[in-house]
């Protein structure tokens, strides 16, 4: 398996070499340790045109001395626990986000591992820019780490293309080998306010909702025990369970109850505006899970390869849990 870890000395980013040096690493198994430190003009907080300090040199060798001492505890981390590894490190520079996004595909990656948060006052108000960002465009699953636990597992199931992606890694990837899965599906909660303006249809609208909540329920509970079910025949001792509410808050909660170590979220990969409007449940997982998250977008690639669903019939119908789509 090809990971790149991404480090920047933050205690998250520590977190993160843990998670991967505890990984059930197989034969042949490489690591690319990666940090990236700002460009010049940035360190020093000046125009690239505007001339520097006798001084600017040494400030930038100390800059990246702590970059450079980032990068060597996270590879004597994962040696120390795994010497047969092929451990590569590499200190970048330029957009943190987007220079882990190239490493991924210039490995190319199976998965990313980045902390949840970094260094600077924005990571500590969001999920952390880079992280998000790197969720955003990796072309690969990404792992957002808070522990160096993997499992349980939390399968979060909307029936989509993206979440039979995420079952298929986890049948697939030797990390998850003997670990427990529970397949979540949620739904959503609603109510016909349409009927208020024609109170004489009430009974027959309050009827209608009910039979078509009850009828949505059923099918998502199918969808998930299906999901359950390949996956013991898989070797998994995998469970399904339904929830109704707000998709993200249930995951959020159901991870919590079961002190679950990883959620496994699928995304169809919104971004930019429509991301802003429309929100994203992975998003909201990743800002308020406690738990490690594990991201996996609609079309991933692993090793540059993109991942083949085992399954082919996906679930369309049309009463499907619309709450946990993206």
């Amino acid at each position: 398996m090809r990971i790149v870890l991404a480090v920047d000395g933050s205690r998250p980013a520590e977190r993160a070499s843990e998670l991967v040096a505890a990984l059930p690493w197989q034969d042949g198994g490489r690591l690319r340790i990666v940090t990236v430190a700002p460009n010049r003009a940035e360190i020093l907080g000046v125009s690239w045109m505007t001339p520097v300090s006798p001084d600017a040199a040494e400030m930038e060798d100390d800059v990246l001395a702590g970059y450079r001492d980032a990068l060597a505890a996270a590879e004597r981390e994962i040696r120390s626990a795994r010497d047969d590894l092929v451990i590569e490190t590499a200190l970048l520079r330029g957009r943190p986000a987007s220079a882990i996004v190239g490493e991924a595909r210039e490995m190319p990656a199976d998965l990313v591992v980045v902390g949840h948060r970094g260094h600077g006052p924005w990571e500590t108000m969001l999920l952390g820019s880079v992280s998000a960002e790197v969720v955003d465009h990796a072309p690969c699953p990404v792992l957002v780490a808070r522990d160096e636990r993997l499992g349980p597992v939390v399968l979060a199931d909307d029936g989509s293309s993206s979440a039979r992606t995420a079952e298929t890694l986890i049948a697939d990837w030797p990390l998850f080998q003997g670990v427990p899965v529970t397949v979540l599906s949620v739904t959503e909660e609603g109510y016909p306010y349409a009927s208020a303006v024609a109170p004489l249809m009430y009974t027959d609208a309050m009827a209608g909702y009910t039979e078509a909540i009850a009828d949505r329920g059923q099918a998502a509970l199918e969808s998930c025990e299906e999901t359950a079910g390949r996956l013991r025949e898989r070797g998994f001792l995998a469970t399904a369970e339904l929830r109704t509410g707000d998709a993200a808050h249930e995951i959020v909660r159901f991870a919590k109850e079961r002190e679950a170590g990883l959620v496994i979220v699928g995304t169809r990969g919104n971004t930019g505006l429509r991301r802003l409007i429309l929100g994203s449940v992975a998003r909201n997982v990743l800002l308020h899970a406690e738990c490690s998250v594990l991201v996996v977008r609609e079309h991933a690639t692993v090793g540059g390869v993109p991942v083949r669903i085992h399954e082919e019939e996906v679930f369309t119908d049309p009463r499907e849990p619309v709450g946990m789509r993206d």
